[in-house]
């Protein structure tokens, strides 16, 4: 039987309504949609859905687990772009395409160079169907550009602050990098870090949900003490940086998971685009866009 995921991932509305009611412990309802993310043809996946969230609560909608294997497959097949001169062909439109963020914000870490961040969490399912296409991106940015992830918590009914400690714990510890697509498949595929029941497509009750230290047997696999990761996870240090990075996805006006920005000037969603393709394509042309601007200064 094919397992099912939930396709919805949070919004701007979320994002606010979420960072209030974790000060008050009371959680946001899930958001719905009847968006998928699916197998693509040859010539490039569909963006992974992530939209509004409705005023009124109702469950997440599943989608089915090998489509969005597939989507991601396909997306890390993509061929990546070959570096070229900027040039503005009318492909991308500033306001539809991609938007900017105005004023410009901090990048998300020190860096000389064009950065480009994922806003995302392992909990996402449509961050899930899109990881494969960020290892692409990665891969494809020239050397003067870097990736970087931040990971959101604005969905704290499902967990979501857990995964966002969790990074923060992996990087303090040098191990993020190496598991961030292991992450994902013990979230999605093996469903031994997952707060969703793969099965059902809903979250699991409240008291099955996994624990930082359930989190912390998952990173033990890569040579990390599990008593060391929960102390780091729980650290002044990694609070500090959850809440550095909640009010920075705020500051970058973020409509949802996942979404690139570059340089923190110009943020979209693989939605704005309508495919993983397109996402790779339009990211490396605003980095290009970037290095060009730069250069003329």
């Amino acid at each position: 039987m094919l397992k099912r995921l939930p396709i919805l991932c949070a919004a701007l509305l979320a994002l606010t309504a979420c960072g209030h009611s974790s000060d008050n412990g009371t959680a946001a309802p899930a958001a719905a949609s009847t968006a998928a993310a699916t197998a693509a043809p040859a010539t490039g996946a569909s963006a992974p859905a992530a939209s509004t969230a409705p005023a009124s609560a109702s469950t997440a909608v599943a989608a089915n687990a090998g489509a969005t294997a597939a989507a991601a497959t396909t997306a890390a097949a993509a061929p990546a772009a070959p570096a070229k001169p900027f040039a503005d062909d009318g492909k991308w439109v500033e306001g539809k395409n991609y938007f900017r963020i105005d004023p410009v914000q901090p990048k998300a870490i020190p860096t000389d160079k064009i950065e480009v961040v994922e806003v995302f969490s392992y909990a996402c399912p449509a961050c899930n169907a899109f990881h494969g296409a960020m290892d692409q991106i990665e891969k494809s940015l020239p050397p003067d550009a870097v990736v970087h992830y931040l990971p959101a918590a604005f969905r704290p009914d499902e967990n979501w602050p857990l995964y966002q400690r969790a990074f923060y714990a992996a990087e303090a510890l040098g191990v993020r990098a190496k598991t961030q697509d292991a992450m994902f498949d013990a979230t999605w595929k093996t469903g031994e870090t997952a707060t969703y029941d793969l099965n059902t497509g809903r979250p699991k009750p409240k008291d099955a949900w996994p624990t930082i230290d359930d989190i912390a047997k998952f990173y033990a696999k890569y040579g990390v003490d599990p008593k060391e990761f929960v102390a780091v996870a729980n650290s002044f240090s990694v609070n500090t940086k959850m809440k550095q990075a909640d009010d920075l996805i705020k500051a970058y006006g973020v409509p949802g998971t996942p979404t690139i920005v570059v340089d923190g000037k110009y943020r979209f969603s693989p939605s704005d685009v309508g495919s993983v393709q397109g996402a790779i394509e339009l990211t490396q042309w605003l980095v290009a866009k970037e290095a060009a601007a730069g250069a003329g200064k």
